[in-house]
């Protein structure tokens, strides 16, 4: 503004200088004029009216030229910071003077120098910032004061997305929210997002939707003491407290499984160093005791130790072409005995095309098969019936020998099913093992690991009151 006045002030006191030279020179030509040729009145007043038109239209050319070249440069001015205001952050002015004006436009151009870095930097940042954000495998959600969200990466974008199709937001909706829209703070995270905002200050929690754990951390934007928002990150740790529940259940099975034979031992041993064994038949019925509960310990623990080799991938395999036939009729020899003694029928239907893989530990497969018919027979009545059988099936173009043992046992309740396969599960509380028993509670998890470890898969179909079936999938042809 000050610049303004001095340039206006300056331009009105040349126009003003210039006038008076032009009407000084004028009039001394009027003079002369007057001395030397006109001595009548009406022709000097003629004299006087062309002097004045002449002396106007010289001011005014004069004026308007000096006009044009002060206000130019202004006009340019204005032109360069309208551009500017519309984001053009590299236009500059060009300097055609040294004084005010000048001065004025070099002022103007290292504004828009420092404003043009400025933003470049400002653009520099945003682009780490959301480069930061995509790459985090974390979900990052940012809500207004209103619930609104205004920033979320993909993960973020997913989640919500997700989260926007449940039924429970139906739900939250009839409670009381009916004015809450897909773009807004999600129900789960609602009570945590109002705390925040009412607080002021950061918090943590887990939220549970349909079958997965999420930690969310959130915290709230402030500016000038109020809170404008929150900014929540997500984690998905469904994963972690699945492996956490695994690893408490694990301890508390592994310290009862140890508990109960050690007590018996304990007890059964102090009972044959007071004497209260009155017979050797006695002494020597504890004793049996005490040697079936060591040998229960005992399976226990290489049951652990090879099920710990497996998950770690150390377990040593004897791969080699392998005739299951042969073995199936040997593991079905092996348990005929018995199934006579229970009154169970164990049949073996094998088809009459060899049944032979190229790369399998027969071993293991025996292992595999002893568990699986040991659990049939286990948990099957007498005058029931339990089928070991195999045949070639081909499954995405994949040739495998499927091996069955069904049986007509109590069956395993439906919730149970998916969960078998884990470490002392007990699918049923009436199907509990006794000692005579001697289950560990690791055979469903060793065989799973033993069929995963020969590119296999197994699973269970079972109906309570009526049976139970584990099919096996072993791959004919070597990898």
């Amino acid at each position: 503004m000050m610049i303004w006045r001095s340039v206006v002030g300056k331009l009105w006191l040349t126009i003003m200088l210039l006038v008076a030279v032009v009407l000084i020179i004028l009039g001394m030509f009027l003079l002369q004029y007057i001395d030397s040729a006109f001595t009548n009145s009406g022709d000097v007043k003629v004299l006087f009216v062309y002097t004045a038109v002449i002396g106007f239209l010289l001011s005014t050319f004069f004026a308007f030229f000096l006009s044009t070249k002060i206000t130019q440069p202004l006009l340019q001015l204005k032109k360069a910071a309208d551009l500017i205001s519309q984001g053009e952050y590299r236009t500059r002015v060009p300097i055609r003077s040294n004084d005010e004006l000048g001065d004025l436009a070099n002022t103007f151009n290292h504004m828009a120098e420092d404003l043009d870095t400025l933003i470049r930097d400002l653009n520099h940042e945003k682009d780490h910032l959301a480069s930061v954000l995509r790459s985090m495998a974390d979900a990052v959600v940012t809500f207004d004061a209103e619930g609104q969200v205004i920033l979320a990466n993909p993960h973020g974008q997913q989640l919500l997305g997700r989260w926007n199709e449940l039924e429970w937001l139906e739900e939250e909706r009839e409670k009381g929210n009916r004015g809450r829209n897909r773009s807004q703070v999600p129900g789960p995270l609602f009570e945590l997002y109002r705390t925040v905002l009412r607080e002021g200050r950061d918090m943590t929690d887990k939220v549970h939707v349909q079958s997965g754990v999420w930690s969310v951390v959130m915290a709230p934007l402030k500016s000038n003491d109020t809170v404008r928002g929150a900014v929540a990150v997500i984690r998905d740790v469904t994963e972690e407290t699945k492996l956490e529940k695994l690893r408490r259940d694990f301890v508390a099975n592994v310290s009862h499984e140890i508990r109960t034979p050690l007590s018996m031992l304990q007890g059964y041993s102090e009972a044959l160093m007071d004497d209260i064994a009155a017979s050797p038949e006695e002494r020597q019925e504890l004793v049996q005791v005490i040697h079936d509960e060591s040998l229960r310990m005992s399976r226990l623990v290489k049951d652990l130790l090879d099920l710990a080799r497996m998950e770690a991938g150390h377990m040593e395999m004897n791969l080699i072409e392998a005739d299951l036939e042969s073995l199936l009729r040997r593991v079905h020899r092996k348990f005929l005995v018995y199934a006579k003694e229970r009154g169970i029928r164990l049949q073996c239907m094998l088809p009459e095309v060899p049944l032979r893989v190229a790369a399998a530990d027969e071993d293991r497969l025996e292992q595999v098969l002893t568990n699986l018919l040991d659990n049939a027979l286990r948990h099957t009545h007498s005058d029931a019936e339990i089928i070991l059988s195999a045949r070639h099936v081909t499954l995405e173009q994949k040739r495998y020998i499927e091996v069955k043992v069904k049986d007509e046992g109590q069956g395993i309740p439906e919730g149970d099913l998916p969960y078998i396969f884990e470490r002392f599960y007990k699918a049923d509380k009436a199907r509990t093992r006794g000692a005579a028993s001697g289950g560990t509670g690791l055979g469903l998890a060793i065989v799973k690991s033993i069929v995963e470890s020969h590119r296999g898969h197994i699973q269970a179909e079972s109906t309570v009151g009526t049976g139970t079936t584990f099919t096996l999938l072993l791959p004919v042809e070597a990898e």
